[in-house]
């Protein structure tokens, strides 16, 4: 089992010290990855539905809070380490422009030297979508096609594609990573995203859910993978939780190879790592 830090570039961590302390310590406990959150804006009065509290609100119960952009919070961090991978969870991908996006994460692979993950999701704030003039309701199409110009781009000698929002014909987008893919993990808890997941991407991070539900919408995905004719147990699955022992076997039983914690302290990661992550490593 490995383990990533989630919400890595909110609270105290918008600050550069605290940003490369957390780092840099969740690097010597042993994580696999340091995961960062996107809103361009929030905005005031929002009543679009939070899908992951029942209150249907953000954390933290206020709408005014910091939230770098997690490209350049990741690219800050990837200078202060050496070993922990870099991910998005997620961007929200149909809010951006696929080229753009794909020249800035292969951009900052290049330079941590292949470290990158993409974790995307096709977002849940409309009133933010608004703000940015962006059409909310096709977001889910605009996702996958995104997804398939991004790959495009990263993969092709010269890139072309033909869809419903973007075309363009034999253009060079460099640098390409350094594995010429940077690991796509898609994010949501819908049927819609785990079918993107095994269609589209290299794994799946449902935001939620008991294990019975994770494991219905992990063989979702799978079996949208095999339709789509790629490998169903090439797909990599996240989650999050109490990471007891009996809980994190629990997921490791699903087929979960990653599970997700909060930001901790320098003496908490250090106990963290000795307590739980060499005991589950191997798991």
């Amino acid at each position: 089992m490995k383990f990533g830090v989630m919400f890595a570039n909110t609270g105290p961590f918008v600050e550069p010290d605290a940003a490369v302390e957390l780092a840099q310590a969740a690097e010597a406990s042993g994580c696999e990855s340091i995961w960062t959150v996107e809103h361009v804006v929030v905005p005031a009065g929002y009543e679009s539905q939070y899908p992951y509290a029942k209150d249907g609100k953000m954390p933290g119960g206020s709408e005014d809070f910091d939230i770098p952009d997690p490209l350049i919070w990741l690219s800050y961090i990837a200078a202060a380490t050496s070993k922990i991978r870099l991910a998005t969870g997620v961007m929200i991908l149909p809010q951006r422009n696929p080229l753009v996006t794909a020249k800035a994460v292969a951009t900052l692979d290049r330079l941590s030297k292949g470290r990158m993950i993409l974790g995307v999701g096709s977002g849940w704030l409309e009133e933010e979508f608004d703000a940015l003039g962006i059409s909310f309701g096709d977001r889910g199409d605009r996702t996958d096609e995104y997804l398939e110009v991004m790959k495009q781009a990263w993969a092709s000698e010269t890139a072309s594609y033909e869809g419903q929002f973007l075309t363009f014909d034999n253009v060079y987008s460099r640098p390409q990573p350094v594995e010429g893919h940077v690991p796509i993990i898609v994010g949501g808890h819908s049927k819609r995203a785990a079918r993107r997941a095994g269609e589209l991407g290299d794994g799946f991070f449902p935001g939620r859910g008991r294990p019975e539900e994770l494991a219905a919408l992990f063989d979702h995905a799978r079996r949208c993978a095999e339709e789509s004719g790629r490998d169903p147990d090439a797909l990599e699955f996240t989650a999050g939780g109490p990471t007891t022992p009996d809980y994190v076997e629990q997921l490791a039983d699903l087929g979960v190879t990653r599970m997700i914690v909060p930001p901790m302290d320098p003496a908490q990661f250090n106990k963290f790592g000795e307590e739980v992550i060499s005991q589950f490593s191997d798991a």
